[in-house]
């Protein structure tokens, strides 16, 4: 993968980015996505933000590579620490890393954000409990996708500060607008899901060790019936 040939994730990524945007983009990896949308127009000023030091020179080496020193600015730096008050970042992105992560983040460096980014979001699992902060913390999610890379399923959520709405348990866990929308690949997945859950339940009926996994029961519930139901709907 490199800035001219983003893999399909992070062009779906891309594609959330608004045009003009003025982006940072934490645990930026390679520093790929941004110089991607440098080179492509796309945003007029970028942030990167790493944590460590070996990926922080990866970065340095692709922005400098492609001379763009002086329009991304690379930054050592925890989470949101990387950005600061003059950037003027209008949107925030965070792929690649587990739900619980970004949430984590977002939740301690809450004080960092001026109220009006936009959180471009690719979590790798956790899904639930990032919908749940967003949701808490007044933030209403605009765009859900789900896709296929190879033999993994990834999940964009885009959200942004704005009108206070609650979401029910099973829309928190399948997230509200992918479960209208019910694509070929989110059925795929929550089919696949299915199939290992109700494994896992049988498994511990077997073993017969302990009290029951409600929880997880109670997934296996809302999936079968939303697939029942042809994905349209959830109950509790």
């Amino acid at each position: 993968m490199n800035p001219r040939q983003l893999s399909a994730r992070l062009e779906r990524v891309a594609a959330q980015v608004p045009a003009g945007a003025r982006l940072a983009d934490i645990g930026t990896d390679h520093g790929y996505l941004l110089v991607a949308l440098m080179q492509r127009g796309v945003i007029s000023a970028a942030v990167a933000g790493e944590v460590a030091l070996t990926p922080l020179r990866a970065v340095e080496r692709s922005v400098g590579e492609n001379e763009l020193g002086d329009r991304i600015a690379v930054r050592l730096a925890d989470g949101l620490a990387a950005i600061e008050p003059g950037d003027g970042i209008t949107a925030i992105s965070f792929c690649g890393m587990g739900g619980e992560t970004i949430r984590d983040i977002l939740a301690r460096d809450k004080a960092r954000l001026a109220g009006h980014e936009l959180l471009i979001l690719q979590p790798n699992g956790g899904e639930q409990p990032l919908r749940q902060w967003l949701m808490d913390n007044g933030f209403r999610i605009h765009h859900e996708e789900l896709l296929q890379e190879n033999r993994f399923f990834y999940e964009i959520i885009v959200a942004a500060p704005g009108e206070p709405t609650r979401y029910s348990e099973p829309e928190l866990y399948f997230g509200p607008l992918l479960l209208q929308d019910r694509s070929p690949a989110f059925l795929a997945k929550w089919q696949r899901l299915l199939r290992l859950k109700q494994q896992t339940l049988a498994s511990l009926a077997r073993a017969q060790q302990g009290p029951t996994d409600e929880k997880l029961e109670r997934q296996v519930r809302w999936i079968d019936e939303m697939l029942a139901a042809g994905g349209s709907s959830a109950k509790r």
